[in-house]
């Protein structure tokens, strides 16, 4: 199964050639947050409309070292957590994507 994080450029260039990489939400909330495929373009858009671009990982949770839970989340819909650091070798694609700019007047 694929699941999806989204990190800024510069956090992702920091950590991808190291064994671990942490999202900050990991000490702050005990997990790092992530995506199934058809809740990527909602999330970019409620939390990253205002950066240029972002990084998807794709993860092959089936690599990952660290449990993966699926639980309630923004609406009560299902989205994977993983309760530790992601394995960088469980990162099967790195793809930068420009994210659309919200008007200021929307």
């Amino acid at each position: 199964m694929l699941i999806y994080h989204i990190v800024l450029p510069e956090v992702w260039a920091a950590a991808k050639d190291k064994t671990f990489y942490e999202a900050a939400s990991l000490a702050a909330e005990g997990f790092i947050h992530c995506s199934y495929a058809d809740q990527l373009d909602g999330v970019v858009e409620r939390y990253y409309s205002g950066m240029e671009k972002v990084v998807i990982l794709t993860i092959d949770a089936n690599k990952l070292t660290s449990p993966l839970v699926s639980e309630p989340s923004t609406n009560n819909e299902a989205y994977p957590h993983i309760y530790g650091p992601i394995n960088t070798d469980a990162v099967t694609q790195a793809e930068t994507r420009a994210v659309a700019s919200v008007p200021a007047n929307a």
